[in-house]
């Protein structure tokens, strides 16, 4: 049965940290490359990161590079997304993904139900 269980999500004030987990049933966390995803209402669901199979290759959105870290452990079968420096923009729904990439687009391939980010002062 393919699972991806997201936790971490919460409210927090501009400027400041959430980690997000994601724990990814196998196949699918050998299989594929892992990502995050986020969606606001009435908005398309846009990419945000990922990390390749082997670990040794992350991807960032413009908006989360240097403020976003993505990784892996495969002895948890985990993904994770340390956000800092967080903005109200950051505020949405992020959802952790199974994702493949064509034509330079990032594509999800199996989600997970996602968890609330919510930054407000």
């Amino acid at each position: 049965q393919v699972q991806l269980v997201e936790s971490g999500g919460g409210l927090v004030q501009p400027g400041g940290s959430l980690n997000l987990s994601c724990a990814v049933s196998e196949p699918i966390f050998s299989s594929y490359a892992l990502g995050w995803f986020r969606q606001t209402p009435g908005k398309a669901r846009l990419f945000v990161s990922a990390v390749s199979r082997t670990g040794d290759s992350t991807y960032y959105v413009d908006s989360v590079k240097g403020r976003f870290t993505i990784s892996r452990d495969d002895a948890k079968n985990t993904i994770f997304l340390r956000m800092n420096s967080l903005q109200f923009g950051d505020t949405a729904i992020y959802y952790c993904a199974a994702v493949t990439k064509g034509g330079g687009i990032w594509y999800g391939v199996y989600w997970g139900q996602g968890t609330r980010v919510t930054v407000s002062s």
